[in-house]
This record gives C-alpha cells, sequence and structure tokens, in this order.
C-alpha cells in the first residue's frame, strides 16, 4: 500500500523518472515517511497507554526488595517505562532511594533506552518479527548482565556522595485513571513524542534515501562488509560519541542492510547510539563517579559488540 502511494506521488504528481537515482531517492523518501510515521503512532500509543498500569512510583514499589527476580523484572520495567535521557538522574535517584540494589538499578538504565518502543515500532516494520524478537532478547540480555557484574563488582562507593542524601518525589499512585483517561493520555504522549523526534526522523530518513539512491553498494559492501571483523567494535565506536534516537537512526540504518552491510554491524551501531550517548552519558556523570562510569560503558560497549558479532553469525 505505501509503495503504491508513493509510486503515485513521486512518479505521477511530481513527475520524476522511475528507475533514476533521483527518482529512487525520493520514492524511498516518502514511502518510509509514510510508514514509519504510521508505525510510530500506533505503536507509541498501544505502549504508552499500557506504561499507564506501570507509573514510576509502582515500578520501583515491585523492584524493592526483590533482588533474586529484581534482574529480569527490571530489564521488563525498563522496557515499560517511560525513559530519556533527562529522566536519567531523578530515576536513579529514587530507585536508590527505594532500597533498590545498585546492580538492578543499573540493569533498568541499561534496559530503557537499549530496548524502546520506537526502536521497536521501526524495526517489526523494516525486517519483521524474528529480527525484533532477537533484539528485544539482545537488548533485556545486556541490561542484565550488565547489571549482575556492576553488583558483583561492589560499587556502591562509586556513586555520587550527595544521592544517598537526596529523596525522590514521590507522585502518589492513589488516583486510578479510567479507560478514557488513559487513551486520552496515550494519545497525547504519542503527540508529544513524535512533535520532538519528527525532524530527527525526517532526517534519517533523508540520509537513508540518499544511501538509497546515490551511494553504491559495492562501495558501502567493500569498506562495511562481513569481511571486515573490525566493523563490529568500529561501529560501536562511531555510535558513542553520537546523539540520536532510534526515530532518527533505524531508517538509515536499515538503508544499509539493504546495500550489504551486516544486519549486526548496523544494529551495534545504532545500540551503542541509543544506549550509550554522550548527552546521557553526561547526565549520568552528575550521579555516577568517573569509575562506575566507565565500567558502564565499558560493560554496554562489549556487549553490543558480542550482540553483532551474534547477528552477523545467525542472519
Amino acid at each position: 500500500m505505501f509503495d503504491l502511494i508513493a509510486s503515485r506521488i513521486v512518479y505521477r504528481l511530481l513527475s520524476f523518472e522511475q528507475g533514476t537515482y533521483a527518482g529512487d531517492a525520493v520514492h524511498f523518501f516518502v514511502m518510509d515517511v509514510m510508514k514509519i510515521f504510521v508505525l510510530l503512532a500506533v505503536v507509541i500509543t498501544l505502549v504508552s497507554y499500557l506504561r499507564s498500569y506501570f507509573p514510576a512510583t509502582r515500578s520501583r514499589m515491585l523492584l524493592a526488595g526483590r533482588k533474586r527476580f529484581g534482574y529480569p523484572l527490571a530489564g521488563g520495567l525498563g522496557v515499560l517505562t517511560p525513559f530519556c535521557s533527562c529522566s536519567a538522574v531523578p530515576m536513579f535517584i529514587g530507585f536508590i532511594e527505594a532500597g533498590i540494589p545498585l546492580g538492578v538499578t543499573m540493569t533498568f538504565l541499561i534496559a530503557s533506552p537499549t530496548v524502546n518502543e520506537i526502536a521497536i515500532a521501526l524495526l517489526f516494520g523494516l525486517f519483521g518479527w524474528k529480527v525484533t524478537t532477537i533484539y528485544i532478547a539482545s537488548g533485556l540480555a545486556i541490561a542484565i548482565v550488565g547489571g549482575i557484574i556492576i553488583d558483583a563488582l561492589k560499587m556502591e562507593r562509586h556513586v555520587e556522595d550527595y544521592v544517598w542524601n537526596l529523596r525522590f518525589d514521590n507522585v502518589s499512585d492513589a488516583v486510578i485513571p479510567s479507560q478514557r483517561e488513559r487513551i486520552v493520555q496515550a494519545v497525547a504522549h504519542m503527540r508529544s513524542i513524535i512533535s520532538k523526534i519528527w525532524i530527527f526522523v525526517f532526517v534519517g530518513i533523508g540520509i537513508g534515501a540518499t544511501i538509497h539512491g546515490f551511494v553504491p553498494a559495492s562501495w558501502i559492501v567493500e569498506h562495511l562488509g562481513a569481511r571486515q571483523w573490525w566493523s563490529v567494535p568500529a561501529a560501536v565506536l562511531i555510535g558513542v560519541p553520537l546523539y540520536g534516537n532510534a526515530g532518527s537512526t533505524l531508517p538509515a540504518i536499515g538503508e544499509l542492510i539493504a546495500k550489504g552491510v551486516p544486519l549486526g554491524t548496523a544494529l551495534a551501531l545504532m545500540m551503542s547510539i541509543t544506549a550509550i550517548s554522550l548527552p546521557e552519558l553526561i547526565l549520568l556523570r552528575r550521579v555516577l563517579k568517573p569509575r562506575l562510569l566507565a565500567v558502564f560503558v565499558g560493560i554496554v560497549a562489549a556487549a553490543i559488540v558480542c550482540v553483532g558479532y551474534l547477528f552477523n553469525a545467525i542472519l
């Protein structure tokens, strides 16, 4: 459907010639804009509705005192609970204040940006359920293993001292919203997210369209193909200093894959951008001392490299 509508717009309405570099690039752009924004609207609204049953205070209550099951529970809540770079510090403080172990807290912080509804929606639309399932499983595995390692290293002393004396602003969950209120809030949240990321989505799709129309597949495969063993760690290193979200990175990454870049290499780039971006690390430095922050980055980066090689080996 999207392909047919895009063809009519590009080749009939805009009079681009089919089969040309420019025509193919514009067709790719129009088709992906429609497909991605429909997916974003549907999935973000659905996930936002489900999130209304897991507010921050309830998430902390579920995790407090449950260290044995805390890691998988924290990972699952990290996927369902609202999280962004700007909320990293208050969420971290709130979990510590609730008595949740540091390792479990770090599992939550790793899972939230690594596995998110935008990435799930776009991956499902671009690559199907198999890749999406592996992405979710690998992201949760990174978060759980990372939290367990940090807990085993006993790094509580590397949390900034003032954190232990701060109190998280407890928001009461006593008022239970109605179904209508949940739906209205979910739609409002969807509109809010899209209003913040639409420009990045357009830029990402534009980059993907440029790659699709004008960059030869042979050049991409030669420099980032499966024969280059270093491509996965290089992708992670490239992604660390960059800032972006799944909405802005996946369209371009999808086109890299279409041009011949191995799936693991491309997803390693995306996961490093979303999980250990520079702005998030700057914010986390407010609550983590340098050694713990370095351990956090090292564990996540190493795990993403392993996931990248795994994807390349099995897909």
